[in-house]
């Protein structure tokens, strides 16, 4: 079972994570959105698209950008539609 924590709080935990170039993208069921806020923020990948992001907030700490996700992938990535990967101190244990 794969967890993703930051800040002594588990963010998501799934055993159906799909693993890409190394990340975790956790199904989005298994994410607790109490702790993302929707970011402004989209970068480019050329072969999985657009990507999204979220600020993850645990009480009055917030770490920018710290998950994303292709709400509309490419077709070489369409497996991960909506799935959500974390960085920037999120601890991923696989």
């Amino acid at each position: 079972m794969a967890r993703a924590i930051w800040n002594g709080v588990v963010i998501a935990e799934s055993d159906a994570t799909i693993v890409v170039e190394g990340n975790h993208y956790f199904p989005p069921d298994s994410v607790n959105r109490e702790y993302l806020r929707e970011s402004d923020t989209h970068t480019i990948c050329s072969w999985k698209g657009v990507a999204s992001y979220y600020d993850i907030v645990v009480n009055d700490a917030v770490s920018r950008d710290a998950a994303w996700y292709y709400p509309e992938p490419k077709e070489a990535a369409r497996r991960i539609a909506g799935y959500i990967a974390f960085w920037r101190g999120v601890k991923v244990e696989p």
